[in-house]
């Protein structure tokens, strides 16, 4: 896994997409919506996830239950602001999470340095 910092670009985020065609797919692995939108909000940054034919991210973080989730989103703009719109979720195996922790902090201490 390779974690980079990201700038973010001002967003007036107003919400969550979910529909029958977004639900499904995150829902399978056993992750609830309450634990995938409570990990895009407490991430502290987001890779871009290359497609070839929209912008997406992909995000890490702890649910609220403490187990890890790796979500990959895109936006969504409407005339209200922007949603963000969980393509795919899953919780993370024990040695994703060690690695995620172990890039991350090179990545902030890398970031700090500026």
């Amino acid at each position: 896994m390779y974690i980079q910092m990201c700038i973010s670009r001002k967003m007036q985020i107003v919400g969550f997409d979910w529909d029958a065609g977004n639900w499904p797919k995150c829902g399978k692995h056993g992750v609830d919506r309450h634990e995938i939108e409570h990990a895009v909000r407490v991430a502290d940054f987001r890779v871009v996830n290359p497609h070839p034919t929209e912008e997406r991210w992909r995000i890490a973080a702890p649910a609220e239950s403490g187990r890890y989730v790796f979500v990959v989103i895109t936006y969504r703009e409407t005339r209200e602001g922007t949603l963000i719109r969980p393509i795919s979720a899953r919780y993370m195996h024990r040695e994703e999470v060690d690695l995620y922790d172990q890039q991350r902090q090179k990545a902030l201490a890398k970031s700090s340095e500026r």
